[in-house]
């Protein structure tokens, strides 16, 4: 790990994170959840809010994708995801849905500002994010997609969506 220069627990818990919150609202499968906490990690993200029945650390299935990452980055649990969304609104976060729906933007073509706090939520494999969370966001994002399918398994869209995010952070501080 010294080779890679990569931090310890301790070290990523006391390192400035990137003022973007992954949200999971009634994910079902935990491998999926695990996989969002390995990206979370990689991207030094400030937390992950688990909502509804979506599974909560510890579990081995989490463990197995999370790879340790469940052990770094912190999280909370909230009943719901209007829980979730009021806390995020109060401490001053933007919150998207990540969903095909009318009026949704475009991923690229969002302009995230470098400092500006974040919050996207990712629904459930199946049904997506919930009608009634849609209508509390401040906006809803779309990953363009071009080919026969039109969707992505959630752990493959949070990654897309949070380099998306992160990427013009990292740009700027180079």
């Amino acid at each position: 790990m010294d080779e890679l220069n990569r931090k310890t627990v301790e070290e990523f818990k006391q390192s400035e994170k990137t003022p973007v919150i992954a949200v999971l609202e009634n994910i079902r499968s935990a491998y999926n959840v695990g996989s969002v906490f390995r990206t979370a990690d990689a991207f030094l993200l400030e937390s992950i809010y688990i909502t509804g029945y979506t599974c909560i650390p510890p579990h081995k299935e989490i463990k197995k994708t999370a790879l340790g990452a469940e052990e770094s980055v912190d999280w909370k649990h909230f009943v719901n995801a209007s829980e979730a969304i009021r806390a995020l609104k109060e401490a001053g976060y933007k919150v998207y849905a990540i969903e095909q729906a009318v009026n949704s933007h475009a991923l690229q073509q969002v302009d995230f500002k470098v400092n500006e706090k974040i919050a996207v939520i990712f629904g459930n494999e199946v049904t997506g994010v919930e009608q009634e969370t849609i209508m509390q966001c401040d906006g809803c994002i779309e990953i363009p997609q071009l080919g026969m399918k039109h969707s992505l398994n959630i752990a493959t869209a949070a990654g897309v969506v949070l380099w998306e995010i992160v990427r013009k952070r990292i740009e700027t501080h180079n």
